[in-house]
């Protein structure tokens, strides 16, 4: 048994990836990404009416994330589909869809970095 004053630590030395580089597929095309993709990890928003209440708003399944300006960078879809369906595939292999996807914010490119800051949202996201 520990003696007084002292405590047992367990330590997990199994270390696991849980950021890095994400993939972003649109319609199938492979985008190359400079930031990491963000996703919501639910599509209802909770609010208290009074304590122990609350009311349930459903929200816009959406996706974000930075691509590269390059020379194939399939703009006219990303600016202009409207039934898109978008894939992420996080480092720690955790997979988001978003489905019947549409931009929903006025991207911009950036002469200085080369990028783009992409928003869509969407019918239904998932989480696979």
């Amino acid at each position: 048994p520990p003696r007084a004053g002292f405590f047992i630590l367990e330590i997990n030395n199994m270390g696991q990836k849980v950021a890095g580089t994400c993939y972003i597929k649109v319609d199938g095309t492979q985008l190359t990404i400079i930031g990491g993709g963000e996703a919501p990890l639910t599509n209802v928003k909770r609010d208290t009416v009074v304590p122990g209440y609350y009311k349930e708003v459903d929200k816009a399944a959406w996706l974000k994330f930075q691509a590269l300006h390059t020379a194939d960078l399939p703009i006219k879809l990303l600016t202009t589909g409207v039934d898109m369906t978008i894939t992420c595939e996080f480092s720690n292999g955790k997979i988001y869809v978003l489905s019947g996807a549409y931009l929903v914010e006025d991207p911009i490119s950036k002469a200085d970095d080369g990028a783009i800051d992409f928003k869509f949202e969407g019918s239904q996201g998932s989480w696979q």
